[in-house]
């Protein structure tokens, strides 16, 4: 592959993560509600999803989602269902008395744990596999020396690694400015922002 090719899609890569969206504002509202230890992980399961979203294009399967709404309406009602499940156990989650301090002290969210939900919530967004039918494409080359599968499978790690070291600032950042709200309330207040942003997720889903 062309070195201005790679570089052009690694620099469009950059600018869509860092567009406002629905897995880097929850990236950001779970760094806020519960630090950035858990927007990094989040943000490397949302990102690894990346890769079967690419296998989808490269493969022509993604294609399913577009020529079959019934297809693409199981995955939709699959992912709103699950971001609805969230939704639910953030509610449950009591971190703002003391009781819930303590035991989120003793009891952090496993790293396998929040990596799985970033990569289930990924996999569960048909739209994720229209975009990049869409997107990728535009950066392969017939005529390079490359196959397009191959072609794509970079491309899909470009992204990869794009959106990681993004939403990876955007955690840290949020990580920050969740130390420096020391209200008693902010752990009620943000709970509460993160079950409004979980349940907007699943409404997106269908919009």
């Amino acid at each position: 592959m062309e070195t201005a090719t790679l570089i052009s899609f690694t620099i469009a890569s950059f600018l869509m993560a860092l567009m406002p969206g629905p897995d880097n504002l929850f990236v950001i509202t779970e760094s806020v509600t519960k630090g950035p230890r858990n927007g990094l992980w989040i943000a490397a399961g949302l990102n690894s999803g990346v890769l079967f979203h690419t296998f989808l294009a490269a493969t022509g399967l993604s294609l399913l989602f577009k020529t079959s709404e019934l297809a693409f309406t199981i995955i939709q009602y699959l992912g709103a269902v699950y971001l609805l499940y969230l939704a639910y156990q953030a509610w449950k989650d009591k971190g703002g008395s003391e009781e819930g301090k303590e035991s989120e002290l003793s009891k952090k969210d496993s790293a396998w744990k929040l990596y799985r939900t970033g990569i289930i919530m990924n996999v569960l967004n048909p739209k994720v596999s229209l975009f990049f039918i869409a997107f990728l494409p535009q950066f392969v080359k017939e005529e390079a020396s490359f196959q397009i599968p191959l072609q794509m499978l970079v491309l899909g790690v470009i992204f990869l690694l794009s959106g990681f070291i993004t939403f990876a600032t955007f955690a840290l950042l949020a990580g920050q400015f969740r130390r420096i709200l020391q209200h008693p309330k902010f752990p009620i207040l943000t709970r509460y922002l993160k079950v409004i942003v979980l349940v907007t997720l699943a409404i997106y889903l269908f919009i």
